[in-house]
This record gives structure tokens, C-alpha cells and sequence, in this order.
């Protein structure tokens, strides 16, 4: 096993990666902004290294930086954690022409994926289903427009090098297409250096759900079940739980069936999700590859007792993974919430210092944190300052207790979107286990801006 890895990431993600490693008995590398500088995964870390200014551009993405403290501590690995550098293939092949191991999907498996577009021929090869839709980048708005009307309005806009949904949009007839295209075009060259853009049916009533994979080095692909993530705002998960409660078994056994099929035929190796759109009738469609570690990896953890990050690890030195699909066994319900420093209604950006920060405590309930009472949620990155996990033998068991440590989560100082996580998991629509993409919008805002939340 590595004797020390270097985590080139910051925040809850830092701080898990940190926690298996130590249970390994591996050494680790953190590195760090100067506005993290006094962050827990610096403090937790072996040993701690500045590279750089706060915006990521010079520091957190700054490849150079990073693989000069690895050789300088002697780091023999690299974790990417997620976001950031996790799938960028360029970065995945530095590490690996400086002689390091890259925790994760070799560089061209991720360059495959990272294409929205490729990944969709890729799948469609895979004999894995795909939405209708073209293969092809779409030239201007003409052809965009033509496309469309071939494949019947409303259709998704999308951007192949796309996230987060940057670059997307669900479009209703031409006149919204032409208005949106240009937009969306010159939106995914800004943040992606890529405005190569896509179309694709729209799904009706789609429900997210994603399966993930295990895959060593020696040719074994395991899928360690689902996760239901339907529960969205602005095209980015929130709420996330497993097993999924709206799929049925049959439909179960056929996605894990198509995810193993979809590894196999890249060629997959480490840690990585398989997501899917499910429609009403539970028809299920390739949506992208994720070639990382997820942020709603607690949930799968919590149900199947397999830690992701300590398997990544294993494969990643070259282990054969020790357990089969037919041995993994789920137990229970567990959900996961994205705790924000935001508006619980406009979803904006609240930086600033945590006055108080008191967490919930009880069996069944796990917290992934990256800030402590007296942390200051900078503006420089993403705002989310943790996940609360909650598992019980029972969804309806999990929904109470997910309730109760909402009621009792303290974050003062700053806003945080506890509100609208507590009014969505006690809703009745949640409860009843079907919720689809669209559920913020048709449930949580309109309450919400009526009440002045």
C-alpha cells in the first residue's frame, strides 16, 4: 500500500479522503490556499502545503503547483477528490507522467467521458440505452433549429463538455431555441473552453438515478447499487438517497446490468457513477459518466458498509477487489443533504463567518463537515460547508430522523438552505418515495416565494 498520498482538494472531501487514509496507516499531503490556511483538512493532514492566491485558477487548479509539492513530500499518489481536478484528463495524465498513481480512471478514459458527446457514442456501442438525440456537434442555430423540429419539441440543449448544468437548457419551440443556443454556446466556452453543443429529447417526468461501479485493474467490474437523486435546484443535486425508492427490482438488476456493461466496454478502472434518466414508466437512458468519486458516495457507503474511498485506494495499488456482486449485500435506507452557505430561496451565494456551528448527534446519523464554529465560508468556492447522512432500517425511519437533525442542525452567522432541505424531506410528495427533477419547482419555490422564506 502507498505509504503517503497526496489530496489535491480542499474542504469535507479532503477531510474523508484524510480519514480512510489514517486508517490505512497512509501518510498525507494537503495542500492549500492562502484563504484555507487555517481549514480543517490542513490541520487533520500529515503535512500541509500553500500553492498559492485564493481564486482556484492559482492554486486548487494549478497543476504545476500541486505536482511540485508531490515530489517535494515524497507523495507517491495523488487523490483528486471531486470537483476541481477530479476529471480532468490532462491533469490524470501529468500525474502519471511524473511516476505517480493517479487515484482514479486512467487520462484517455477520462478524456472519453468527458465529452458528452463521445460518451453518448461510447454507450450507444455499449448496447447501453441512450436518449434520442444526435452524435454529432451542432454547427450553428439553423441546424440546431432543424434538428429540433426533427425530434419533436420540447428537447434538452445541452453542452458536451458541460456541468452542473453550465450550458443547459430544456427548450419548448424554435423561437426559444434561437434565443437560447448563442447563450448557451458562449456560457460553456467560458467555462469550459468547449462550446461544442448537443441536443437531446426531453424526458418527461424524469427521475436521476446513478449506479456505482467498482472496477480493479484485473478485469473485475462490481456495482455496488444506486443512489436517487432527483431532488435538484438549478440542475444540481441536493438531496440524494439509497437505495432508490422508486425503481423496482426488475429495473434494478437491468441498470446495474447496463453499468457493469458500460465500465467493461471503456475499459474502466477505480471508482466511478453510471447515471441514468428513469422516466415515468421506468424506461432508463444514459446521461453521463462520472470518472470520480461522487459527493453522495455516504449514502452507498451507509447501506452496503464497503468504504468507496478505501477501495479506490486498494485498486488504485493494484489489489483485486475482494468482494463480488453477488456478495454485496444492502441494508437499510439512507439519505444524504447538501448543507449550503446560500439563500434557502434564491439559492445565492451567504459568505461569511460562522458564528455557531452546532451538529446533531444519535445513531444512524453521520456528518461530512468542512467548517467549525469560527470558519469563514469564503466567496472563492463552491458553498457548500457539509452533508448530513442519516441511515435507519426503514426510508420512512430515515425521512423522521433526516427531519429531526435538520430541526436541530445550528449554523449561525451566516445563511444556509437548511430551511428548504427541512420543508423538502417533510413533504408529502417526498415521503411517498417519487419525486422527479422538477420537484424544487413545482413544490419548494412556489411556497417558498409566497411566504417570503
Amino acid at each position: 500500500m502507498f505509504k503517503k498520498v497526496l489530496i489535491a482538494n480542499r474542504g469535507e472531501i479532503a477531510r474523508r479522503i484524510i480519514r480512510t487514509c489514517k486508517k490505512l496507516g497512509i501518510e498525507t499531503v494537503a495542500v492549500y490556499s492562502e484563504a484555507d490556511a487555517e481549514s480543517l483538512h490542513v490541520k487533520e493532514a500529515t503535512e500541509s502545503y500553500c500553492i498559492g492566491k485564493p481564486p482556484v485558477l492559482h492554486s486548487y487548479l494549478n497543476i504545476e503547483a500541486i505536482l511540485n509539492v508531490a515530489k517535494q513530500s515524497g507523495a507517491e499518489a495523488i487523490h483528486p477528490g471531486y470537483g476541481l481536478l477530479s476529471e480532468n484528463a490532462s491533469f490524470a495524465k501529468r500525474v502519471e507522467e511524473a511516476g505517480l498513481t493517479f487515484i482514479g480512471p486512467t487520462s484517455e478514459v477520462i478524456q472519453a467521458m468527458g465529452s458528452k458527446l463521445e460518451a453518448r457514442k461510447t454507450m450507444e456501442e455499449a448496447g447501453v440505452p441512450i436518449v434520442q438525440g444526435v452524435n454529432e456537434p451542432i454547427a450553428d442555430t439553423d441546424e440546431a433549429a432543424k434538428i429540433a423540429s426533427d425530434i419533436g419539441y420540447p428537447v434538452m440543449l445541452k453542452a458536451s463538455a458541460g456541468g452542473g448544468g453550465i450550458g443547459m437548457q430544456l427548450v419548448n419551440n424554435e423561437e426559444e431555441l434561437r434565443k437560447a443556443f448563442e447563450g448557451n454556446q458562449k456560457r460553456a466556452q467560458s467555462f469550459f473552453g468547449d462550446g461544442t453543443m448537443f441536443i437531446e429529447k426531453f424526458i418527461a417526468e424524469p427521475h436521476h438515478v446513478e449506479v456505482q461501479v467498482l472496477a480493479d485493474t484485473h478485469g473485475n467490474v462490481v456495482p455496488v447499487f444506486e443512489r436517487e437523486c432527483s431532488i435538484q435546484r438549478r440542475n444540481q443535486k441536493v438531496v440524494e438517497e439509497a437505495p432508490s425508492p422508486f425503481i423496482s427490482e426488475e429495473t434494478r438488476q437491468k441498470m446495474l446490468d447496463a453499468a457493469v456493461d458500460a465500465a467493461k466496454h471503456i475499459g474502466y478502472t477505480n471508482a466511478g457513477t453510471i447515471e441514468f434518466l428513469v422516466d415515468r414508466d421506468q424506461n432508463f437512458y444514459f446521461l453521463e459518466m462520472n470518472t470520480r468519486l461522487q459527493v453522495e458516495h455516504p449514502v452507498t457507503e451507509e447501506i452496503t458498509g464497503i468504504d468507496l474511498v478505501e477501495q479506490q485506494l486498494k485498486v488504485a495499488n493494484g489489489e483485486v477487489l475482494s468482494f463480488t456482486r453477488e456478495n454485496i449485500v444492502k441494508k437499510g435506507h439512507a439519505i444524504e443533504v447538501r448543507i449550503y452557505a446560500e439563500n434557502p430561496v434564491s439559492f445565492f451565494p451567504s459568505p461569511g463567518a460562522i458564528k455557531h456551528l452546532q451538529l446533531p448527534e444519535g445513531e444512524g446519523i453521520r456528518h461530512e463537515v468542512a467548517v467549525e464554529t469560527g470558519s469563514n465560508v469564503t466567496p472563492f468556492y463552491d458553498p457548500m460547508i457539509g452533508k448530513l447522512i442519516v441511515f435507519a432500517p426503514t426510508r420512512e425511519e430515515a425521512c423522521s430522523k433526516l427531519a429531526e437533525a435538520l430541526r436541530n442542525y445550528v449554523v449561525e452567522g451566516i445563511e444556509t438552505n437548511i430551511p428548504m432541505l427541512l420543508e423538502t424531506v417533510t413533504h408529502p410528495q417526498f415521503l411517498t418515495g417519487i419525486t422527479t427533477t422538477k420537484f424544487v419547482e413545482e413544490y419548494y419555490l412556489p411556497k417558498a416565494t409566497a411566504v417570503g422564506k
